[in-house]
């Protein structure tokens, strides 16, 4: 199984007076332009997902949007409640993948950080405490063999935003 992340794209900032809940926050315009280079680099290096699992938050939400819809798989896109930010539990998320998505053959899972850092950490060395930070808008390549919670992947590569931009003219 080839397993992407890639975190959300930039959002309206936290800080902000005027900022919803974050649940709420949405992506901005930079990070809309993000999300679509992100997605165009994915269409140039013609990855192809079975399935894109997205946090229902509506950063990350809105993210695997505009990734599903450049790659035409909009109707491959799921929510998982455990690639929230807060309570986001990659235990969980594993069982959840393992249980109804093994079968797949590439998944692309969007989220929020340290999550997303934590469960590479976790695949490729059985625990959360490897220095990673995938950035905004940074997508990250795992081939994993039988997915479990521990040691069960080979890091392909991890790409920033900007060389993603790249990728994609």
């Amino acid at each position: 199984m080839d397993l992407y992340l890639l975190r959300h794209a930039e959002a309206y900032p936290r800080e902000a007076s005027d900022c919803p809940a974050d649940r709420e926050r949405p992506l901005i315009e930079k990070g809309e332009k993000e999300a679509r280079r992100a997605a165009e680099a994915m269409a140039r290096l013609e990855i192809d997902f079975e399935l894109i699992l997205s946090s229902p938050y509506r950063r990350a939400r809105q993210t695997a949007e505009i990734v599903a819809n450049i790659l035409k798989r909009g109707s491959r896109l799921k929510f998982s409640d455990w690639l929230r930010a807060e309570e986001g539990d990659n235990g969980k998320l594993i069982e959840e993948i393992a249980a109804k998505y093994a079968l797949s053959g590439s998944i692309l899972l969007v989220g929020h950080e340290p999550n997303l850092s934590r469960l590479i950490s976790v695949l490729l060395s059985g625990n959360d405490r490897l220095p990673l930070h995938l950035r905004k808008a940074g997508l990250c390549r795992l081939n994993i063999e039988e997915l479990k919670h521990g040691q069960c992947a080979r890091l392909e590569w991890l790409l920033t935003p900007k060389q993603l931009g790249r990728l994609a003219k």
